[in-house]
């Protein structure tokens, strides 16, 4: 009897392994995807590489939560330490995100230093990659957020294409962070992925609203004007970006909810956040949530909980060196705060090159234009109108026109901001640049905060 007790203990505890063994190589599986430290070299077209290179862990923190809020819309990713990336491996990828820190004078962190000497010092075939980069840092530092701009000017030398320009954060800060999740839902398609932490904002009253584009071929653009309630400070910089919450009343403030960017059109002196909105409309026809809400839904004299994101890499330069500003559509948003700051200033060494569809109805903020040029504060206006001739142009291709011009306002130590679309205008601007200039100008020209855009 004992005997035969004994082996059906043992016969329990083996299956009991059995099962708890099989438990771990199912869970292993599972997580598989998410967490292998080394990608295959037959990842998924649909697969996205998360590549951190942390020196404290922030950066394999953020990485985990930017895998965690991609997975939540249906994204399937991979993470990895560039400590245990190939060549190889990142040529097989076709979509990736870098989330890299800086350490000591502009280092990379020391788990990438192989990394920097295997790879990053040779040349790799990466047509086939789209990437987006968090680059972090700490201003204190002369070279802030150095390894992330030079990963990001190596990747770009392999021919790789970026998903959006570089965000950088100071010491973590939210708003670059929240800059992040808002690029991310707009590279993957994902408008309702939720903030990390719900963010706090101010009570704003939505003044104005105004269609400026009637009969236009574009979508329908409205100009708002946010006025502060009472306890709600007017303070931001031009170039600066208002954060908007879509959900407004219709939920609890502290819920996690998508927020929604646009470039602001004002200065504080103005004593009203001035929006431009086009009405964006998802794949269904519906509007979009943001825009849908601001041009449509939101009741004049009604509330709008707003916050002010700082976005010192589109900010004016101290001195009154010559600008150049280049957009297109919304895009003359952001480009007429930066005007207005420089009237204000004084500064009359200013050149627009804008473009929108046609003149008859997408002439944006034209009395601010015609009377800053009659008063000596626009010392060159060029308009493109895309589609008033045949064949279509764009402000880069008037950039090649003036190629003498824009050659002897760099030599005069002129700075160049592009402020509108990512897909089209921004690149199509960066090769006229590169040709006119030269590459090794354009990059310096760069590294000396002489070249900012703020695309999307």
């Amino acid at each position: 009897m004992s005997s035969a007790l004994s082996g059906l203990s043992d016969a329990r505890l083996i299956a009991a392994c059995a099962i708890a063994l099989a438990y771990l190589l199912f869970t292993a599986y599972c997580l598989r995807p998410m967490w292998r430290r080394r990608p295959s070299a037959s990842i998924a077209s649909d697969t996205t590489l998360i590549a951190f290179a942390s020196q404290t862990g922030f950066a394999h923190q953020l990485a985990t939560q930017t895998a965690q809020s991609l997975q939540s819309s249906g994204r399937a990713v991979q993470i990895a330490s560039l400590a245990n990336l190939s060549a190889d491996d990142l040529a097989s990828v076709e979509r990736a995100l870098f989330i890299v820190s800086t350490t000591g004078e502009g280092d990379a962190p020391d788990p990438a230093a192989a990394f920097v000497r295997k790879v990053l010092d040779h040349r790799v075939p990466l047509a086939n990659l789209r990437y987006g980069l968090l680059a972090l840092g700490d201003r204190e530092y002369e070279n802030f957020c150095a390894f992330g701009h030079r990963l990001d000017r190596w990747l770009q030398q392999q021919g790789a294409r970026t998903m959006f320009d570089v965000v950088e954060v100071d010491n973590g800060d939210d708003g670059a962070l929240r800059h992040w999740q808002h690029n991310l839902a707009l590279a993957f398609e994902a408008p309702d992925l939720p903030d990390w932490e719900a963010p706090t904002y101010e009570r704003w009253t939505l003044a104005e609203r105004r269609l400026v584009n009637p009969g236009s071929a574009g979508g329908p653009c409205f100009h708002l004007e946010l006025r502060p309630i009472a306890g709600t400070s007017l303070a931001w910089t031009a170039g600066d970006i208002a954060e908007i919450d879509p959900f407004n009343s219709h939920a609890s403030a502290a819920e996690n909810h998508p927020h929604r960017e646009y470039s602001i059109a004002s200065i504080p002196e103005d004593g009203a956040v001035h929006l431009l909105v086009r009405q964006m409309r998802r794949p269904g026809g519906e509007l979009g949530l943001g825009s849908g809400w601001l041009t449509q839904s939101a009741p004049i004299e009604g509330e709008v909980r707003l916050r002010i994101r700082s976005n010192p890499n589109f900010h004016l330069p101290d001195s009154d060196a010559p600008l150049i500003l280049i957009g297109n559509g919304t895009g003359i948003a952001g480009l007429r705060a930066l005007l207005k700051a420089r009237v204000a200033r004084g500064h009359r060494r200013n050149w627009l090159i804008f473009g929108e569809r046609t003149a008859a109805c997408d002439r944006f903020y034209a009395q601010d234009l015609a009377a800053w040029q009659s008063a000596g504060f626009l010392d060159k206006l060029d308009l493109v109108f895309s589609r008033d001739q045949r064949e279509r142009r764009y402000v880069q291709h008037r950039l090649e026109e003036r190629a003498d011009d824009l050659r002897r306002w760099v030599e005069d130590g002129a700075c160049v901001y592009v402020c509108g679309s990512l897909e089209g205008m921004a690149p199509g601007v960066h090769a006229a640049l590169t040709h006119a200039l030269g590459a090794d100008v354009v990059e310096a020209l760069t590294m000396q905060g002489r070249y900012r855009r703020d695309v999307y």
